[in-house]
């Protein structure tokens, strides 16, 4: 038995044993993580695949979920959890092909954040593939496409694709087996089942049959762009493989990231082009639909596909634009200067003959500067080096005196909106104490 960590979780009564690497005696599960739990001096290794199965053949009146612990809950456990904050009775088997919706996201930005995309986009998604002739779909952190793709197979109304999610969300296991969910982490590339997985993995992208793969990754936005890369180029490396492609073929690939990102992604993979079609999500305040303006959703495909041969939905405004040979948002103009359709963020950008290029709307040309720039931008100054004290020699991150107050430097040089943050946080910090007072 793997050895029991002195400091093991407490979860509701159920204490986590790690298996150490070198001790092989517990059984392993083909579906999911080794788990074994100890309850009343007695260890029982659980498998959540056949815990799942089990939860779904109980009546609909002895289903819980145990809110806290984000569990499936059998009878012979509700003990362990009656002083919970709630126990979900709405479990409903419906509502169990729905994991995201049952399951709180996480918000960690920096490494695991949860925004799921809205059905809007996953449905765009999946019609698009599917025209595309795209049957097997690899699911990199998007677990709310992969439980859509799971649905519009069991309605039968569209051709059947299969899916394989990965993801490092561990609470996927109680509801997937090991052909629908690996425990994955896509910053450096790391299966957590090791062999097991690795191996069904390799398996799924082998295009057995002419069923086509494509791989959809939405990553934390806070995330670093090129380890993400890396462990993307390592996929693309095993397709080759399992294919036999040469070094010249490309596994098809979707990355869905902010626009603002389109320069780290293209220095990594040169092959991708952005697409104007803007990503919706249903549980982040800001990324909606039918926004307009500098709201609406920053967040874009970067893609290998052919930009040509990926329609975009004419109902929702966007058109073809026959120069470009590619389908482009409404604010999106044709410039005859630049030759192409310059907007990023869904607005229409206006041509500067001095920059020449084009430029945000809100921007406007700075003669001191030589170049467009916000009207409120710190003109005639250098916008590089440290904001706070001023030198070249580093950045605001690494300034010694970043704890101190912003320093005055000679010829007003610093960025406004630094000045307005700190304010901001000043006046919050007053807020706060008159409260507490």
């Amino acid at each position: 038995m793997g050895k029991i960590l002195d400091d093991a979780v407490d979860s509701g009564g159920i204490e986590v044993i790690v298996q150490n690497e070198r001790d092989k005696t517990a059984p392993r599960c083909p579906h999911a993580l080794d788990t074994t739990t100890q309850q009343n001096l007695s260890y029982e290794y659980v498998c959540f695949f056949y815990r799942f199965r089990a939860f779904v053949s109980l009546p609909l009146e002895q289903r819980r979920f145990c809110v806290d612990c984000q569990l499936l809950i059998l009878p012979g456990e509700r003990a362990n959890h009656a002083k919970h904050k709630a126990l979900s009775e709405d479990t409903t088997v419906q509502r169990l092909k729905r994991p995201s919706l049952l399951l709180c996201p996480l918000d960690n930005k920096k490494s695991n954040a949860q925004y799921l995309f809205a059905d809007r986009s996953c449905h765009f998604l999946l019609d698009m593939l599917l025209g595309l002739g795209f049957q097997n779909i690899l699911c990199v952190g998007t677990p709310r496409l992969h439980e859509v793709i799971k649905l519009r197979n069991m309605e039968g109304k569209s051709p059947k694709m299969k899916s394989l999610l990965l993801d490092i969300d561990y609470r996927y296991c109680q509801f997937y087996g090991q052909d629908e969910f690996c425990r994955y982490n896509m910053f450096n590339h790391h299966f957590f089942d090791d062999e097991e997985a690795v191996t069904f993995f390799q398996g799924f992208l082998r295009e057995e049959g002419g069923a086509k793969v494509v791989m959809i990754t939405d990553p934390p936005f806070g995330g670093l762009v090129k380890p993400l890369a890396n462990s993307f180029s390592q996929m693309a490396i095993t397709w080759k493989n399992q294919n036999k492609v040469s070094d010249a073929g490309q596994m098809p690939m979707i990355w869905i990231f902010p626009y603002f990102f389109e320069s780290r992604i293209l220095e990594c993979f040169p092959s991708f082009s952005m697409l104007d079609y803007q990503v919706d999500y249903d549980n982040h305040p800001l990324y909606k639909h039918g926004k307009t303006g500098r709201k609406q959703s920053p967040v874009r495909l970067f893609t290998n596909l052919s930009p040509k041969d990926i329609i975009l939905p004419e109902d929702e405004g966007y058109r073809f634009c026959s120069v470009c040979e590619r389908y482009v948002s409404a604010g999106n103009k044709h410039c005859p200067k630049c030759e192409t359709c310059p907007s990023k963020d869904g607005r229409e950008w206006r041509h500067c003959d001095e920059c020449g290029r084009c430029v945000k709307p809100s921007w406007h040309h700075c003669s001191s500067c030589g170049h467009c720039a916000l009207p409120d931008h710190p003109c005639g100054q250098s916008q590089t080096g440290c904001f706070n004290c001023g030198s070249q020699k580093h950045k605001l991150r690494a300034c010694p005196k970043k704890h101190n107050k912003r320093m005055i430097v000679p010829g007003g040089r610093g960025a406004p909106g630094l000045l307005k943050h700190i304010a901001g946080k000043s006046t919050t910090k007053n807020k706060r104490r008159r409260r507490v007072t």
